[in-house]
């Protein structure tokens, strides 16, 4: 897979509207009402990444997660990130997480 030019990432960052783009990744800090909220996201996001074989970066700081992602094998962001970006805000909606 290779990595997106500069009008991609633009064009994909559309999508994915609550993510920031900070040079080679993409970010999103989700909260939640406590640890076990967060932990049990993480869970979740966990085995998204299992299944797409595309890990996120994870910080868990109580109430929040920061997920970044990159496809790392390309070299920057990729079709890869994005898609796993989408599933990763339905699980956070479904699961009461906020922006």
């Amino acid at each position: 897979m290779t990595a997106f030019t500069e009008e991609q990432i633009t064009q994909a960052m559309a999508r994915v509207p609550h993510w920031k783009r900070e040079s080679l990744e993409i970010t999103r800090t989700f909260t939640f009402k406590n640890f076990r909220d967060s932990l049990a996201f993480v869970v979740h996001v966990g085995l998204l990444a299992e299944r797409a074989d595309h890990h996120p970066d994870i910080d868990i700081r109580y109430s929040s997660v920061l997920l970044h992602l990159s496809t790392h094998s390309a070299g920057g962001l990729t079709e890869k990130d994005f898609v796993m970006a989408e599933s990763i805000d339905k699980v956070a909606s479904a699961m009461g997480g906020t922006p």
